[in-house]
């Protein structure tokens, strides 16, 4: 075990001694897992009969990943999946700072900033709004590291399966969105022509727009319809590229009529909840932009694979991370909106007494209220310190003196 490791075994010990996991409900029917810093392999089908017992347990093994399962089963210390016996499992939604663009050049702050917006889209449009859980049946998790988990544990959730947990993730994806539903094509004949073949009827072709009192995704893409109009009015043709990269390739006299015909139409195509005032080519272009621009932006992020697994593994709210030391917090969703991670999942039982350090890279860091300018080689308290080597941003001691020990040896 390297100088890092043994640093950051020795910090979870302190909180260990005097903290313990929050249970999850049945406790006792769930499977237990761990990770540790001096092991190379994940200890799983446990199992413990009361909350002393798995205390007992982590003080004495001091786990650098804890994990507890969604499902819950009839034997869950059983080594065999299939002989555990599975009674059901919770609903889960993972989000991770693993799936931003740029994640590799944000800092952890920025990164943990914009998976907080996204958890609270979900939490708010989604599982509040279209889906109708309440508060007290979506229970939230800042998971240690760079997400937040949310957990639903209703009894009608409880048996879904795999194929309706996959369903529930399109539907917030907004995968497979059928632009002909939200905005449908509405036939009326509007005159009659007498031909040598009889009488031909002439048909208008225009779209729909959901009503103000519409719900789900025919809700959320009329007010995502509202904004690109008020964008195509008040914006010049660069800008407006920019925002709608669909119609980036577009000739400039087409979004000028665009442009033309919003403007007059604006004041009155919300209120007529009808295209008809609009040509169909400017129609047209607006389909394109919801379709291709719009739609995935009023999505809601998920990562499928942990939805949709019904036998999945999950961190232990209340165990420490072993890549942050960061505190698995349960909170409610009006903790959520002002959340910080780096002042509020920092256990108490790290000390503020320096501990040298060097930096793999420059960096600053703001943490517990205090701001740290940091390179080479330094001292920072202990609680930053953890956080530093467990993010390998830095090691642990003065690299200059590990070459002067080396050196005497």
């Amino acid at each position: 075990m390297d100088s890092n490791s043994r640093f950051m075994l020795k910090a979870f010990k302190k909180y260990y001694r005097t903290e313990g996991a929050v249970l999850p409900d049945r406790f006792a029917r769930r499977e237990f897992g761990f990770m540790f810093f001096d092991k190379n392999f994940v200890q799983r089908h446990l199992s413990f009969s009361s909350p002393e017992e798995l205390h007992r347990y982590m003080q004495g093994n001091v786990p650098a990943h804890s994990y507890y399962s969604t499902s819950y089963y009839r034997k869950p210390d059983e080594p065999v999946m299939e002989d555990k016996q599975w009674l059901g499992a919770e609903l889960i939604f993972d989000l991770d700072a693993d799936h931003l663009d740029g994640a590799k050049e944000m800092t952890y702050a920025q990164m943990i900033l914009q998976i907080r917006s996204e958890m609270i889209n979900l939490v708010d449009s989604f599982l509040l709004g279209d889906l109708g859980f309440s508060e007290d049946q979506v229970h939230i998790t800042f998971s240690g590291g760079r997400g937040y988990h949310a957990h639903v544990r209703t009894p009608d959730v409880m048996e879904l399966g795999t194929h309706e947990r996959r369903e529930l993730v399109d539907y917030i994806t907004g995968s497979g969105l059928n632009i002909d539903w939200v905005f449908p094509i509405n036939r009326v004949a509007t005159s009659k022509v007498v031909t040598g073949n009889g009488v031909r009827t002439n048909v208008a072709k225009d779209r729909l727009i959901p009503p103000a009192d519409a719900g789900g995704w025919k809700r959320r893409m009329r007010g995502g319809l509202m904004d690109v109009v008020n964008v195509f009015c008040d914006c010049d043709m660069k800008e407006i590229k920019r925002e709608y990269p669909s119609i980036k390739k577009s000739d400039g006299k087409s979004i000028i009529k665009a442009q033309e015909e919003l403007r007059k139409a604006r004041s009155v195509l919300f209120d007529k909840n009808n295209m008809a005032m609009l040509s169909t080519s400017v129609q047209n272009m607006l389909m394109k932009v919801m379709k291709e621009d719009v739609a995935y932006r009023l999505s809601g992020e998920v990562d499928e694979p942990v939805t949709a697994d019904i036998k999945r593994l999950i961190r232990l709210p209340g165990s420490v991370h072993g890549k942050s030391g960061l505190r698995v917090t349960p909170i409610t969703r009006e903790q959520l909106t002002d959340f910080d991670p780096l002042q509020m999942a920092v256990p108490d039982a790290y000390s503020d007494e320096p501990v040298k350090i060097t930096m793999r890279k420059p960096t600053d860091l703001d943490m517990k209220g205090e701001h740290f300018s940091l390179k080479g080689e330094t001292e920072v308290p202990e609680f930053a310190a953890v956080f530093l080597i467990g993010r390998k941003m830095a090691d642990f001691g003065f690299a200059s003196e590990e070459c002067q020990k080396t050196k005497l040896f």
